[in-house]
């Protein structure tokens, strides 16, 4: 049996030259097309039908679409009471968007048992765009001046695709995801796309959906394409998220 053979996609094609994800890889799991750019119109294509790059810097850009797909709907995110103790007594702060250039190299340094990084200088130039442009976001979390956590990711209607976080502080990035949920709660958000799975965010009330399930999430919620989320200004305290 002959092994399925990759789509191609050139930086000439169209955004909307992805093959269906319905005919992604089985393995690796959700691998669905390779080549491409990064430009603005490409990746809000992508994301907006569940599809997101991923890949190694000297690798094309792989794009991916796994099934099943880790999500949270922003109602149901939760923490334990442990933790919310925790959070309370932080002093921990919280902003949105002050920080993303930060954020984003915070994101991509090299972590305890990891080497290298999938944010490539090419993946950190073309969100920077987007965050300028008014689609991507980051959240950071401030201990004593010291940027110590945060997180980034994409706002399209009424679907937020998060990307990367990072924690330099016990709790810092679940500290993030507090704030985030409940500001993506209140605006009436569908959901919070995690991409794939880990027991981090599972414990946060993550759970896996089939990808046709996801796809149609999307295409209720990223109607219209606009954005749609408004954030707090300067730094809140981490008590005022409810926790």
């Amino acid at each position: 049996m002959k092994s399925p053979r990759i789509t191609w996609i050139s930086s000439e094609d169209p955004p909307e030259a992805f093959p269906d994800v319905a005919s992604a890889f089985d393995s690796p799991d959700g691998l669905l097309a390779a080549g491409g750019d990064l430009s603005e119109e490409r990746l809000l294509y992508a994301y907006r039908h569940g599809i997101f790059p991923w890949f190694d810097e000297g690798q094309p850009i792989l794009w991916w679409s796994p099934d099943p797909r880790c999500v949270i709907r922003p109602g149901e995110f939760h923490i334990s009471r442990r933790l919310r103790r925790y959070l309370r007594q932080s002093g921990f702060k919280i902003s949105f968007n002050t920080a993303f250039n930060e954020v984003i190299a915070k994101c991509a340094e090299d972590r305890d048992g990891q080497q290298g990084t999938w944010i490539t200088t090419g993946m950190t130039d073309a969100y920077s765009i987007l965050h300028r442009n008014g689609w991507a976001h980051s959240v950071e979390v401030w201990s004593e001046g010291d940027l110590c956590g945060g997180l980034y990711g994409l706002a399209i209607g009424k679907a937020f695709f998060g990307e990367s976080m990072f924690s330099r502080h016990s709790n810092a990035s679940k500290a993030a995801m507090t704030a985030l949920c409940q500001l993506l709660s209140e605006a009436g958000f569908a959901v919070l796309d995690c991409q794939v799975e880990s027991p981090h965010l599972l414990g946060l009330g993550a759970r896996l959906i089939p990808r046709t399930e996801f796809a149609t999430m999307l295409s209720a919620a990223c109607e219209p394409q606009s954005q749609l989320l408004t954030f707090p200004a300067g730094r809140v305290k981490i008590t005022d998220f409810n926790c």
